[in-house]
């Protein structure tokens, strides 16, 4: 039986953008999931800053799905960020996918 996939985005981006950069993934976040009600989204960020910059996380799970975040929910996820957020970054999205352990 697969596991419920989940996606980890992280990125860096300058300490002047952090107001703005907030705000817009949130309300990209927001929109996902009121296309995908199942999924849930968390935004982090390290405390501190280097070189001035942060870096920040995206992260999203479906839960109640048996597959979690399917290749097509991730395709849609990247091309709403780049869209919404590529301005807003330094250099690359990094995307790294996870799957829960049961021991």
């Amino acid at each position: 039986m697969a596991s419920a996939r989940e996606l980890f985005i992280y990125y860096r981006a300058t300490i002047e953008n952090a107001s703005v950069l907030h705000a817009a993934v949130l309300s990209l976040q927001a929109d996902l999931q009121a296309r995908h009600p199942e999924l849930q989204t968390r935004l982090l960020r390290r405390p501190e800053a280097a070189d001035g910059l942060h870096t920040w996380m995206e992260t999203y799970a479906a839960p109640s799905s048996a597959h979690g975040i399917s290749e097509s929910l991730q395709s849609e996820i990247e091309s709403a960020a780049h869209a919404r957020l590529a301005s807003l970054i330094n250099g690359a999205r990094h995307t790294e996918s996870f799957v829960p352990c049961a021991w």
